[in-house]
């Protein structure tokens, strides 16, 4: 079966397509028939070696969904012809995170999903929505993940309160999908107006475009009278966390997901999160647990994916690029035939 791999390319890594033997499952394993896959970025990381982890030889990804074609000894609560999605950890299972888990991270630490078929932990998979497509499951292991697992499990998110989410990446997306839902009043923000329109048709109250005001605090603080954001999806890192302390409302959370804007430190003092009684929650995606409990929200309230382009396997490189430029709405998808 074919497979996509990490080889070395000097600092970097470059993705090549190989041939590995076709997976047989151990006993507590099941053997996955990949459909769709999906990128983050934390996959222009690893590709690009910003976190300077050894991956060569590592299948990329850690999101995808299709259907078991067999199982091993000792599976009694999965079949073939099951429709699937692997958990980002394959070994967190629910409750508190352990750093154990990261050793079973897929796509990084272990094999991730852009193959024909995949071995996976039987505990690690979860039942797709039965209304959702392959390729829209694809999206749900770890941008979708994060954005629940920040509002719910996290955040304790409750009807009413104002949501600020950053960008319209994936997690950010998902973020603005469930926060509706949950009956938030939610602010996106974009550089672009286009961006801004659609996320606005997705049901925000407010958007701001961050390159027209650049001081967007200012203006997160001024379309909320004063009060700040009750949750902000952080996820840029260094040159926004100062700006959503600014605009984070007293008593509120801000869940820190992403490193957009590299792995630096924070340059702008920490004292606001003091003043206001601010939680900071560091994010890792969530539990199988979590998975689950999202996966019965999108099917009550039938949440659809916002899929930005969806390419062929043998595209994989060009996906790649699609989501290194930033020109994406939602999450970007390769089908595997």
């Amino acid at each position: 079966m074919k497979a996509y791999v990490y080889r070395s390319a000097g600092d970097t890594y470059r993705l090549a397509v190989e041939e590995r033997p076709t997976p047989t499952p151990g006993p507590d394993q099941v053997v996955v028939r990949v459909r769709a896959t999906s990128l983050n970025y934390r996959d222009h990381i690893t590709l690009h070696n910003l976190a300077k982890r050894k991956v060569d030889g590592r299948i990329p990804l850690s999101d995808g969904a299709g259907e078991i074609i067999a199982v091993g000894t000792n599976v009694t609560d999965w079949k073939p012809g099951d429709r699937v999605a692997g958990c980002f950890f394959q070994t967190w299972d629910g409750g508190r995170f352990d750093l154990s888990h990261h050793k079973q991270d897929l796509g990084g630490s272990v094999d991730g999903m852009l193959a024909e078929e995949v071995v996976l932990r039987a505990g690690g998979i979860v039942r797709i929505p039965d209304f959702l497509s392959f390729e829209e499951a694809a999206c749900l292991p770890c941008a979708a993940l994060t954005a629940w697992y920040s509002l719910t499990t996290r955040g304790g998110l409750q009807p009413g309160d104002t949501l600020l989410t950053l960008g319209t990446g994936g997690v950010s997306v998902f973020a603005l999908q469930f926060g509706v839902a949950l009956g938030a009043k939610v602010i996106i923000t974009s550089s672009d107006d286009h961006k801004l329109a659609r996320a606005r048709s997705l049901g925000a109250s407010h958007t701001v475009n961050y390159r027209t005001h650049v001081d967007w605090d200012k203006e997160v603080w001024n379309q909320t009278n004063g009060r700040g954001a009750d949750h902000i999806i952080e996820v840029g890192g260094p040159g926004t966390l100062g700006r959503s302390m600014n605009a984070v409302a007293a008593g509120g959370t801000i869940a820190l997901i992403g490193v957009l804007t590299g792995f630096g430190p924070p340059t702008e003092s920490l004292f606001p999160l003091l003043g206001r009684n601010v939680s900071l929650n560091g994010i890792y995606v969530g539990s199988r647990a979590d998975f689950e409990a999202m996966n019965r929200f999108l099917t009550e309230k039938t949440i659809r994916p916002v899929m930005d382009r969806v390419f062929g396997f043998s595209e994989a490189e060009a996906a790649f690029s699609h989501l290194a430029s930033g020109s994406h709405f939602g999450k970007v998808v390769i089908t595997v035939p």
